[in-house]
């Protein structure tokens, strides 16, 4: 860190003294005199000690409560291009005041990006009383804002909404100005008066590496008008779903692990020859129809419900729909598809109503997005071990910040088991244990039938626990609060940008405080980060212990299916120990982290030379079709 910023913190008591006596009124003219001066030009440097001071006085007085230096340090460190890591617990959106302050000084618009529509709210409205005692107006977009609404929000000194919404209303303002201009009127010069949002400028992610990486390899899509023979695709994806139980794995079709992806044999395509065929799919040629039974085959069983999606009502539109669980938080992707006819099947998979993913219109990658934002920031718990990939791919820096009390967290040795089955039953035994100490437990589980597979175990053991997963959304906020409590048991799908705290209380304190239970590695170390760093939070005590058995998923998709069937053979054979073998999990979970970065990068590749192709044809490059 600079020595200007190292420097100002010390510097800024004597600005924080003199604030502490003065009026509400002087605050506000303190506020708006380091606009002018960061509007006029003036660096940083000779601010900075001033705005720490004002902000740490603003937050005082409208909150209650006083930014920590440790804090404050990240909060310098996010006033460069870096995303910084702070461990969980150490008061993130605190952190995020002095950036946010300085940027929206500028007047030209500061976003603050966060993982769900929730914490968007919730952090607009906690921040709302300092930015406002600063001068300054917070608007917030979320998924159920009105075009109205958008545009206000955009308007305001800062807006707090997701990575999604941000990336959707950009490619809607360049839908529009299209429109705009086929019609005449010069409307490119009165930009301002169509687009929702204003020209990028700084931009504060927070969960930066779950966005910038985990969501990255998608790219944002809004349709255009739907084509003529879907009535004959429908049907085919119809048939195709009710036809994969006549199909035998290693006769009809064969998997190839690297790359992933589903073939018939000669024998399978002779089967869907002889099939009979829908009406409507008189004209569509046979390698469509071999596509349409690969397709359906991979969903059957690669996309598993209450593990991959869930299926639930949509009262608005009078019909049910599928919705993806996010596997870094657990949550449903709301308004997310998966591409390449996979959703179109597994609709058809479930029986309901196909919703056509309609032609491109527009689309944009993560990647390609936030690199138009000359100010790029982040906060994170877990972004060391992504440092290459984020310097590589947004030329960011990371910065590691240290925590305001030592982390007082004990990791157990891993416990690795031959079957799940035996692996279940030790987490319970585990469970039972710490709730006879008086000591809190949190289980995370990958998926939401694993949660209830648990809960039924503990149910049958008459453990009394909580289950939070994407069916208890409503009541998150409950169940988190209580979930510090002496003896409480929680099970929950991953608990990536919960943005909730687990406060112990004194009983759970005295008697080691909460214990955390990971139970199967999920395909990225930093999610297992996330999970274990729930335990021991601000100087709390706490422990986390990973179980694992040898035929959990992981082995198979990332080692190989021989490799798999093998050790599910001898873990059935013989009941262990297999502690010795937990190497076998991290190089399966690293081989899955090389290949995410591989297509992260290939995306990145296949990105940039479409925006080549299309300058050279001078088109928009986030519009898919010529005007």
């Amino acid at each position: 860190m600079s020595s200007w910023r190292r420097k100002a913190l010390p510097a800024s008591l004597a600005y924080e003294r003199q604030f502490a006596s003065a009026a509400d009124d002087a605050l506000l003219q303190a506020s708006r005199a380091l606009g002018y001066r960061i509007k006029s030009g003036e660096p940083l440097g000779p601010i900075l000690p001033e705005a720490i001071g004002l902000v740490r006085e603003a937050s005082r007085r409208t909150l209650g409560l006083r930014q920590y230096d440790v804090q404050l340090l990240g909060g310098l460190a996010l006033l460069r291009r870096a995303i910084v890591e702070m461990q969980t617990g150490e008061g993130k959106t605190l952190t995020a005041l002095l950036p946010v302050f300085l940027r929206a000084l500028a007047g030209k618009g500061m976003h603050v990006a966060t993982a769900n529509d929730y914490l968007a709210a919730r952090d607009a409205e906690t921040l709302r009383p300092v930015y406002e005692a600063l001068g300054l107006r917070v608007g917030v977009v979320t998924a159920d804002a009105s075009p109205s609404q958008r545009r206000a929000a955009y308007r305001a000194d800062i807006t707090y909404g997701t990575a999604k919404e941000f990336g959707f209303d950009f490619l809607r303002d360049r839908i529009e100005l299209r429109k705009r201009t086929e019609r005449g009127g010069g409307v490119l010069g009165r930009e301002a008066d169509v687009a929702l949002q204003r020209p990028p400028y700084a931009a504060l992610i927070d969960e930066a590496d779950a966005i910038l990486i985990d969501e990255a390899g998608t790219p944002l899509v809004i349709g255009g008008a739907l084509g003529a023979t879907r009535v004959a695709e429908a049907a085919c994806y119809r048939w195709s779903a009710a036809s994969t139980a006549q199909f035998r794995e290693g006769t009809d079709f064969i998997v190839s692990e690297r790359p992933r992806r589903l073939d018939l044999t000669a024998d399978g395509r002779r089967k869907a020859r002889d099939l009979p065929k829908p009406r409507e799919a008189a004209g569509l040629a046979l390698s469509s129809l071999y596509e349409f039974i690969e397709r359906a085959l991979r969903v059957e069983r690669d996309y598993l419900r209450e593990r991959h999606y869930v299926v639930r009502d949509n009262p608005r539109e009078r019909r049910q729909e599928v919705l993806i669980i996010d596997e870094f938080t657990g949550r449903p992707g709301e308004g997310r598809r998966w591409q390449d006819g996979i959703h179109e099947a597994i609709e058809a998979k479930e029986g309901l109503a196909i919703q056509f993913q309609e032609s491109q219109a527009a689309r944009v990658t993560v990647q390609s997005f936030f690199q138009r934002y000359p100010l790029l920031s982040g906060m994170t718990g877990t972004a060391a071990a992504a440092r290459r990939e984020l310097g590589k791919t947004y030329r960011a820096e990371v910065i590691v910040v240290p925590t305001h009390r030592p982390c007082l967290r004990r990791e157990l040795p891993p416990r690795v088991f031959g079957t799940a089955e035996a692996k279940w039953r030790a987490v319970a035994d585990e469970i039972e244990s710490m709730r006879a100490l008086g000591r809190p437990v949190l289980i995370g589980t990958r998926s939401i039938d694993r949660s209830e597979h648990l809960s039924r175990l503990l149910t049958a053991s008459a453990i009394p626990h909580d289950v939070l997963n994407a069916y208890q959304l409503a009541n998150e906020a409950k169940i988190v609060e209580r979930a510090g409590e002496a003896g409480r048991v929680t099970v929950a799908t991953n608990m990536a940008g919960r943005g909730t705290d687990i406060k112990l209380d004194d009983r759970a304190a005295a008697a080691g405080g909460l214990h955390v239970i990971g139970t199967e590695l999920n395909e990225s170390r930093r999610i297992d980060r996330q999970l274990s760093g729930r335990a021991a939070r601000q100087g709390d005590p706490g422990s986390f212990r990973q179980f694992l058995a040898l035929d959990d998923d992981i082995l198979r998709v990332g080692l190989g299916e021989a490799a798999a069937r093998s050790l599910q053979a001898q873990g059935a054979e013989r009941a262990g120990p297999w502690d010795h073998r937990a190497n076998l999990f991290r190089r399966a979970q690293r081989r899955l982290e090389s290949r995410s970065y591989t297509a992260r990068r290939i995306l990145q590749y296949q990105d940039q030379e479409r925006a080549k192709a299309y300058h050279e044809m001078g088109l928009d490059v986030y519009l898919d079709a010529p005007p």
